[in-house]
């Protein structure tokens, strides 16, 4: 309720329409009981032509306010959802990677999109009818008992009938629905991921498998939406026949009632067919809303456990300075993704303004790892990270992540332009900003090559374009970027060697008097840094430039040099 508070005036208008909706279709089979009671069967055409009048005027005002109920029902569901989205988006991208490490990411796609668009039918098709469907409801037993008691017992004996088989299908379709968003879900994260990993699933032949698969998922999804439409294939010829056995019994007894000369009147039995109708169709569509309603709270459930995640790296810092020197001290740190499984393990290391620091190590050493930390997506467990003499924590996340740019090996590109990738819609960068930076680094030319030049749509992920040109757009867009500490991530693994020459220069142009950070295989990229660091199983284990490392008798850097010699040599 409170993402309603905002329209709580349009929230008590289309509780008022529903009241009024309620009170105008009950009184025009009251006003035709009247109609035919005391004017069609004393031939009063005067009397008559005027309750037709009112009647009219009733059926208008009834269309006029169902016209009001079911356009702000809706206006106020659509209303709820955008804000509820919002909320949900903006929890979302502040989540530690961690959250996204242990989340399907077809999961939450499911839960942002098909789950807030049911819980907007909450609104359109389930509260505020089935409140509309209760008044009118209560409205007509009020009426029918005023009217004659003893129809009202005719059509009360088969409530119970109807009210228990409504109850059964409730509770059936509840648990029904529950599966079929486990489902949903199950199958927008399956397809989601083997779309992603394409490439993989041809490579290695599995396409028969995955599909084998997918038949499997799907099977379960269409055997729980079938479940409830055999839910439904039993509640509906159940409410239609006692609904029918009531009209019988109204006609029979009415009948016998008006034949024998009795207090029924025609214009009673007509009021009472019709009102029971009114009083049976909400009980039949009543349970199909209870079961839209239940499928609005079951993912207004999974959606508030979402919000409720308790999953953002703190951002309790109030420093925001325009510039820094760049000096990084790192004493003890320690970090492990799983507990008690420590991937980094007790590092200290200083890095001074301007400084070039290279960090090698083989794979899982934790030099990824340490870079995460020092942009804080992960939260380090113990020790200390400083920034010019303060601690990483007393920062606003959003200025320290502004001063430490990252270039990382696998380079995500959105489906945009060229142009919007780089600048990433920042209103301070210009067009002119952008030439004038890819001219300096050397790749303004590639990008002028392309049909559209910077307007080029380089499609989902970037797969238009090649790994070497990815990675010279990332560089292009942390160098207008423009921040203090600069990290580069294997930014040159994976690229042919005149996209390496290109990097190598537009680090030169970066790097001149800022802290720089580089991680890499290649001893070409690393060997003229100021120092270099080596890590193995998250500890470092030797520091030195390149020189002196390597005069180091069987010391690990010189063992992984030699060993990426031979293999060139090969």
């Amino acid at each position: 309720m409170v993402y309603v508070k905002p329209y709580k005036k349009i929230f008590y208008f289309v509780m008022a329409s529903a009241i009024l909706l309620a009170s105008f279709s009950s009184l025009t089979p009251y006003l035709l009981k009247i109609t035919i009671d005391d004017y069609i069967r004393l031939k009063d055409y005067n009397g008559m032509v005027f309750l037709i009048g009112l009647m009219l005027i009733a059926l208008l005002s009834e269309v006029v306010f169902q016209f009001l109920f079911v356009f702000f029902a809706n206006w106020l569901g659509q209303n709820v959802i955008r804000d509820l989205r919002v909320v949900l988006f903006q929890k979302i991208v502040g989540f530690k990677m961690a959250y996204f490490d242990q989340s399907a990411v077809g999961r939450l796609v499911t839960r942002a999109v098909n789950d807030i668009e049911t819980i907007a039918s909450i609104f359109s098709q389930g509260l505020f009818m089935i409140i509309a469907d209760l008044l009118k409801m209560t409205l007509v037993i009020v009426i029918m008992l005023i009217i004659d008691w003893e129809l009202s017992l005719i059509v009360f004996s088969i409530l119970p009938v109807i009210l228990y088989a409504t109850r059964l299908f409730q509770k059936s379709m509840k648990s029904a629905f529950e599966e079929v968003r486990l489902q949903v879900a199950n199958l927008n994260s399956f397809i989601q991921e083997r779309i992603t990993g394409m490439q993989i699933v041809q490579l290695f032949h599995r396409e028969k498998i995955e599909f084998d698969h997918f038949v499997l998922i799907n099977e379960k999804h269409k055997k729980a939406w079938l479940k409830t439409v055999w839910y439904n294939s039993i509640f509906f010829p159940i409410a239609e026949i006692s609904s029918s056995i009531t009209l019988g019994l109204l006609v029979w007894h009415g009948g016998l009632n008006v034949v024998a000369g009795g207090s029924i009147s025609m214009g009673t039995i007509f009021l009472f067919i019709q009102m029971s109708q009114m009083l049976f169709r909400p009980l039949r569509h009543i349970a199909d809303k209870f079961n839209t309603l239940q499928m609005g709270m079951v993912a207004a459930d999974r959606i508030i456990k979402i919000i409720n995640t308790e999953s953002q790296i703190s951002d309790h810092g109030n420093l925001d300075p325009k510039k820094i020197e760049g000096k990084i001290t790192i004493k003890d740190l320690r970090f492990s993704y799983v507990a008690d499984e420590e991937v980094i393990r007790g590092i200290n290391l200083k890095i001074q303004p301007g400084e070039k620091i290279a960090i090698v190590g083989a794979t899982g050493a934790g030099k990824s790892t340490l870079i995460n930390l020092l942009s804080r997506f992960y939260e380090f467990e113990k020790g200390k990270v400083f920034l010019d003499e303060q601690s990483i924590t007393d920062f606003k996340l959003q200025s320290l992540r502004k001063h430490v740019g990252i270039v990382l090996q696998d380079v995500f590109l959105f489906a945009d332009t060229i142009y919007n990738n780089i600048t990433l819609y920042n209103p301070n960068v210009t067009q002119a900003m952008v030439n004038e930076a890819a001219q300096q680094i050397g790749v303004h030319k590639f990008i002028e090559s392309l049909p559209g030049g910077y307007d080029y749509n380089v499609k989902e992920r970037g797969v238009i374009l090649s790994s070497g040109q990815r990675q010279l757009i990332a560089f292009l867009r942390i160098y207008i970027a423009n921040p203090s500490v600069l990290i580069l991530d294997e930014a040159t693994s994976s690229i042919d060697s005149h996209s390496e020459e290109l990097i190598k220069n537009a680090t030169l142009k970066i790097t001149s008097n800022k802290t720089s950070i580089l991680i890499a295989h290649r001893f070409s990229t690393i060997k003229n840094a100021d120092r270099i660091v080596v890590m193995d199983s998250g500890r470092i284990v030797e520091i030195g430039s390149h020189k002196e490392l390597l005069n180091i008798k069987n010391g690990y850097y010189a063992r992984l040099y030699k060993i990426q010699f031979l293999e060139l040599a090969v």
